[in-house]
């Protein structure tokens, strides 16, 4: 149950097109959806789903997959927690969900991290993408290429952030695909697990975030 909790939890965090729910008699649950799927983390056995392999919009959900890279290239040494990263006017000027980045500013990866997991920052995943990839555009080809290894057929990237995009589109099974490994990473749980924290505190540019998902305590 542990498992299952921890892969919704990822995955309600990132205000889900697809409604990830369990069918039980008499609730409805999942009645409304459009696409649904709930999995065993541990087993991958599907417990539930619905129209799990049509194409949507991911929206937000797109950042799983941008999260996951940036895991594993920290896991290979590409980059560091600690590393700063410069912003550029691309990242910066980002719009939706952000973290209020300006051009030229620095700011740690883990930081930025931080922006991504509790306010699914565009900005800050900007950032963080072409940091590790030069430009946003190589690090996509990187999610493709990630999705392919994973085996998801019905999901295309157009950008990290899933602002919408023509031909940007995934299936709930493939999301639930990539959840099921990122969070084999526990140090993504670290980060979306937190409630509430602060960027550049003790600065007149200090900005609050606070987690959407209305789970975590």
């Amino acid at each position: 149950m542990k498992k299952i909790f921890c892969l919704l939890l990822t995955i309600v965090l990132f205000l889900p097109i697809f409604n990830v729910s369990a069918e039980n008699e008499g609730t409805g649950f999942g009645k409304n959806a459009k696409s649904a799927i709930l999995i065993e983390a541990s087993t991958g056995e599907i417990i539930f789903e619905k129209n799990a392999h049509e194409k949507l919009v991911p929206a937000s959900m797109t950042k799983m997959m941008s999260m996951l890279l940036v895991i594993e290239s920290i896991e290979k040494g590409i980059i560091s927690w600690d590393e700063m990263v410069t912003v550029s006017a691309n990242a910066s000027g980002m719009g939706g969900s952000q973290i209020l980045l300006e051009t030229n500013e620095k700011m740690s990866v883990s930081d930025l991290f931080k922006g991504v997991a509790i306010a699914s920052g565009n900005d800050a995943i900007v950032a963080l993408a072409e940091k590790i990839a030069g430009t946003e555009e190589l690090f996509v080809n990187m999610m493709n290429a990630r999705a392919k290894e994973l085996g998801l057929e019905n999901t295309n990237f157009k950008n990290s952030h899933g602002l919408s995009e023509a031909n940007h589109y995934s299936s709930s099974y493939d999301m639930v695909m990539i959840a099921k490994e990122l969070v084999k990473h526990k140090k993504v749980l670290e980060y979306t697990s937190i409630y509430e924290d602060y960027l550049r505190q003790n600065t007149d540019r200090k900005v609050w975030l606070v987690n959407t998902n209305k789970v975590v305590p």
